[in-house]
């Protein structure tokens, strides 16, 4: 993992959500085996649902129904199963331990966050309306508000003009390396969330992030708030 001479204070500091702000699995899986039951399948473990994550809709319809995106129904089963997450969208879902604190170090050093996801606005917003952290976020950029979702530079980009600061001068944190790609093609300093989903990107220390971090407290370190 490159350890770089980013030594400066970020302006900002943006998340990845689902598996780097938040665990959203648990209410993921939840929708997953509704859609099993429907079915009448038996529910799956969430430790078997929670690798797949990161790969949104797609990664929970093959965990559960081993269904693909060529698969003749597979159209109608991703509705299916987006009903039924919409449903129950902030049940069991929390902030990662830390989450809040550093949030608060944050705002109180003066250092803007935000969130860019691959989620869908209809998704993105409520849930953080839910955890309570909507209105506090200097940007929340969702996987339809560019033309191009992450691994492109497009979100990343949408973010740093919403929150008003430099791509150089802000992190991005993410637990897939479609995250670290994002980032780095935005030209900001990338923060692989080894805590989290990790999805089907391989080791984390072959995505070529700036930084690893296994618990959420590490972050502070990097941001120089700590």
């Amino acid at each position: 993992m490159p350890e770089t001479a980013h030594q400066t204070a970020p302006e900002a500091i943006l998340f990845d959500l689902d598996g780097t702000f938040a665990d959203t699995a648990p209410d993921l899986g939840a929708a997953l085996n509704r859609l099993r039951a429907d079915l009448d399948l038996n529910p799956m473990p969430q430790s078997a649902l929670r690798p797949f994550v990161s790969q949104g809709v797609r990664g929970m319809l093959y965990a559960g129904l081993n269904m693909r995106p060529e698969h003749p129904d597979y159209l109608p089963f991703y509705q299916r199963f987006l009903i039924h997450y919409q449903q129950a969208l902030c049940v069991d879902t929390r902030l990662f331990d830390g989450i809040d604190k550093l949030v608060d170090e944050l705002e109180k050093n003066g250092i803007a966050w935000g969130i860019v996801t691959n989620k869908s606005q209809r998704f993105t917003l409520p849930l953080m309306e839910s955890l309570g952290y909507a209105r506090r976020a200097a940007c929340i950029v969702s996987g339809d508000s560019s033309p191009r979702a992450k691994p492109h530079a497009s979100p990343m980009r949408l973010a740093c003009a919403l929150a008003d600061c430099e791509a150089q001068r802000t992190f991005f944190v993410g637990d897939d390396r479609r995250d670290i790609l994002a980032g780095q093609a935005a030209g900001m300093v990338t923060i692989a969330a080894a805590y989290g989903y990790l999805g089907d990107s391989g080791p984390v220390e072959h995505w070529g992030a700036d930084h690893r971090v296994d618990h959420v407290g590490e972050i502070a370190a990097l941001t120089r708030i700590s």
